[in-house]
């Protein structure tokens, strides 16, 4: 992931890409459980996914993205509607719940997909734009939306 930029300097960034590095090694386990036809084991792994991106992408959609929607309006509509997509696949596993949907395992593998590619948007793009671009105020209001948040992850080591 993203090393260049000094963007995972600011607390806010850091713990973003901690939660998209968390996804992405979740997202790991899904296709050893797909080949082996573990549905239910997939929708445990959707479960685990989803838990580490409600809070953030609140941060993302409260926070950053109304700060950056000015500048980069299309950009950031196109990172919503992928986290809509992304979230409806992820919901069918809600609640404890195995699809029975006999398309959900391959609606997850290429939804999980665009998830990649978006994260990787978002660490190429969208943070190295937001640490060039917003000031103090924005930043602010992206520290309010993680305190009101929250975050799956335990805090990092010292």
């Amino acid at each position: 992931m993203c090393e260049y930029c000094g963007c995972q300097s600011l607390a806010s960034i850091d713990e973003l890409t901690r939660e998209h590095d968390e996804v992405v090694r979740l997202i790991s386990h899904l296709r050893p459980a797909h080949q082996a036809d573990d549905v239910a084991g997939m929708a445990q792994i959707a479960r685990e996914i989803t838990t580490v991106l409600v809070p953030h992408t609140q941060v993302e959609e409260h926070g950053l993205f109304p700060a950056m929607a000015t500048d980069f309006p299309d950009q950031i509509a196109v990172l919503e509607a992928e986290h809509r997509h992304i979230e409806a696949v992820l919901a069918e596993a809600a609640d404890g719940t195995t699809p029975s949907d006999p398309t959900w395992p391959n609606r997850l593998l290429e939804a999980m997909a665009m998830l990649r590619d978006h994260i990787l948007k978002e660490q190429d793009g969208v943070f190295p734009a937001a640490l060039a671009n917003l000031g103090t105020e924005e930043w602010e209001a992206v520290e309010k939306a993680r305190a009101q948040a929250g975050s799956a992850l335990p805090e990092p080591a010292a």
